[in-house]
């Protein structure tokens, strides 16, 4: 299996800390608000990434962190009068509900930043012994870039070029402009916690470099983010990470593109910002999740209403195909036929270019290539014969259900039919047998009056 390395900008096989075992930070969302579909991009990106590891056989501890204090989420207790552990706990709550809609398992752990805070001072403490942090008199310490004479490696600047960006913002009193807060000196009204510096707060990339060493040590496999973390809070991270524990911080790094809408950069002054709840509620939240995989997770990738319809008659596409398999499997009768091996055998063939394309720097989109191209097989060699065997019905339908849940994708379950619905299909079959074709419509339009259109096929009735 090989994947992309933004620190060496090439493919590389994947060689992990521990055999059969991955390592894995991801950076999670600052918790002041509901997230926005590009949030979503690096969420259902590498939650298919970590279950397309497990699938290989793989033991994965996947460690995805919540910012729960920071400007931003005070800004918003100021504006809402309430206090930032409000604000956090209700944003927390209302990301696990799209991160379910989205089908995005729990990370193995969600450390909070302020469950770490005595961590993240112990880190700080190490750093300025080392001499690689100072503090000022108003109880801020910051960190020596300069010191670090690999910083701008991830990114691939020259030090110069950073420097020439960097600027000293009002009430700071850096040694100089690049470096950057690992301790931030309380002001009047903000929360604040005790320090050997006084009370204050963490500063943003900190927390993320303690809570790496705290649940997976201090070096791990891979760290993965959006590609507009790279600089400076990936960076940075490296910085403190590696000045502090002497080893290196990560093996590899995985940064998923930009997401655009319209073929603009999404922002509020655009008025093209759309949160995952407000597509969800229009679209339902599973083609928000096909779209995020429907493109390599290294390009960028394009929001508007026509794709996400696209992506919602993709699903039906694939939906429609796995509904004909499952009834089949339920109805079709006993005993292998000639011809069928042969069927399974193509069938594979798919599993394999599946498998060769994830392994390829995880290349989701060839992935979901190889699934519609099994449905269109299975469709062509089974759904659309008469009477197939039970034991290729099973065989195909387990084959679809195993690749589409890798992707993480067909989650959505559809409602149970009635009984009484069930009856009236039954009634209607018989009408067909008899040849009462009046009948047999009556039903059928009482049906789709209900909502409920149904399909025959060479192998019975089913609804779609």
């Amino acid at each position: 299996m090989k994947i992309y390395n933004t620190m060496t900008r090439q493919k590389e096989e994947l060689q992990t800390i521990t055999p059969n075992e991955v390592k894995i930070y991801a950076c999670g969302p600052t918790v002041y608000n509901f997230i926005h579909i590009g949030n979503a991009r690096p969420i259902c990106v590498f939650d298919t990434f970590r279950r397309y590891l497990e699938y290989r056989g793989y033991k994965v501890t996947f460690v995805q962190n919540f910012t729960d204090i920071d400007d931003k989420i005070i800004k918003r207790a100021n504006e809402e009068d309430s206090d930032y552990l409000t604000v956090s706990e209700k944003y927390i709550a209302e990301y696990k509900k799209d991160a379910k809609g989205l089908n995005v398992r729990e990370a193995s752990v969600h450390p909070r930043a302020t469950e770490n805070v005595q961590q993240i001072i112990d880190m700080v403490k190490t750093l300025e012994e080392k001499g690689y942090a100072y503090s000022t008199e108003y109880g801020d310490v910051y960190f020596r870039t300069n010191k670090f004479k690999e910083y701008g490696k991830l990114s691939h600047q020259p030090l110069e070029d950073l420097e020439a960006g960097a600027r000293i913002q009002i009430g700071e009193t850096k040694e100089d402009p690049m470096d950057f807060a690992l301790w931030k000196g309380a002001k009047p009204g903000e929360p604040s916690w005790d320090s050997p510096w006084g009370k204050g707060r963490p500063g943003w990339h900190i927390e993320c470099s303690t809570m790496a060493k705290r649940y997976l040590g201090e070096t791990i496999d891979i760290h993965c983010g959006g590609q507009d973390l790279v600089f400076p809070h990936h960076e940075n991270e490296i910085a403190q990470s590696e000045c502090c524990n002497g080893v290196p911080f990560a093996h590899y790094w995985m940064h998923n593109g930009y997401i655009n809408v319209d073929n603009k950069k999404m922002s509020k002054s655009l008025n093209n910002f759309f949160t995952v709840r407000d597509v969800a509620e229009k679209y339902g939240y599973e083609p928000i999740r096909y779209l995020m995989l429907s493109s390599h997770y290294r390009s960028p990738i394009n929001y508007s209403v026509d794709i996400i319809e696209q992506c919602q008659s993709a699903l039906e596409r694939l939906y429609n195909c796995r509904d004909d398999l499952e009834f089949l499997s339920k109805n079709s009768p006993s005993g292998e036929k000639d011809g069928e091996e042969k069927i399974k055998d193509l069938l594979l063939t798919h599993k394999a270019d599946f498998i060769t394309a994830m392994d390829d720097d995880f290349n989701t989109a060839d992935g979901i290539t190889a699934l519609f191209e099994l449905a269109r097989d299975i469709n062509s060699n089974i759904n659309a014969k008469t009477n197939p065997s039970k034991e290729l019905c099973e065989f195909a339908l387990n084959l679809y259900n195993e690749i589409a849940g890798v992707l993480g994708l067909l989650y959505v379950e559809k409602d149970s039919v009635e009984d009484d619905v069930q009856a009236l299909i039954e009634q209607r079959n018989i009408a067909r047998k008899n040849k009462d074709w009046a009948m047999a419509d009556k039903i059928r339009d009482e049906l789709k009056a209900r909502g409920i259109t149904i399909k025959d096929t060479p192998n019975g009735t089913v609804i779609v």
